[in-house]
């Protein structure tokens, strides 16, 4: 296995494991409940730049050749930036100039978005390796705290953020559902 930047031939791919991952989310982004219309609205903005869930912000994991996870990440201070391109398509889709997309980071976290293992692939390690690699990328870009939510009912999930580090700080509710915020201290801020 190893892990790479996304490129947009990974898209199809990608809009399986990020509905995978987001569930019930993906609806609300899309704006669609037909399955095929959500992963090519899905496929669309993941070969697009300058979104949220742009292949810009992904790296995959590889195994013989396929990709056998995803991890979607960006800074919090980009959040609204990169929200806006899918906040305008569903305006425009549902005729609503009042949709909004819920805030997922705080504007100081590298937020890790979505962490998606393809089910053929689980067990063997590569959610823990993607987000130790992200966790590596943050040191080197000096972002001092990475965050994620996870679903309350979600054990497993939130078994593996403990024993990687991460701490509960918050509950948050995403397009509904409470979610609790995990952060995780990369690097100690500065002492002044």
């Amino acid at each position: 296995m190893y892990i790479r930047k996304a490129t947009p031939e990974d898209a199809s791919k990608a809009a399986v494991l990020i509905r995978l991952a987001i569930k019930e989310i993906a609806e609300a982004l899309t704006g669609e409940t037909d399955e095929e219309k959500i992963l090519t609205i899905l496929a669309g903005f993941f070969k697009k730049s300058g979104n949220r869930i742009s292949y810009e912000n992904t790296f995959v994991s590889v195994h013989d050749g396929e990709v056998s996870g995803l991890i979607i990440t960006y800074h919090g201070k980009d959040a609204q930036e990169l929200d806006a391109p899918i906040v305008e398509q569903l305006r425009q889709k549902l005729n609503d100039p009042n949709i909004t997309i819920d805030k997922e980071a705080e504007v100081d976290d590298l937020y890790l978005d979505t962490i998606s293992v393809d089910p053929n692939y689980q067990g063997k390690g590569i959610g823990s390796a993607l987000i130790q690699y992200v966790e590596e990328y943050a040191k080197q870009m000096g972002y001092p705290r990475v965050s994620l939510v996870v679903e309350n009912e979600n054990e497993g999930a939130s078994r593996l953020y403990n024993k990687l580090g991460y701490k509960e700080l918050k509950t948050v509710t995403i397009s509904g559902y409470d979610f609790g915020y995990l952060i995780k201290q990369i690097e100690e801020p500065p002492v002044f």
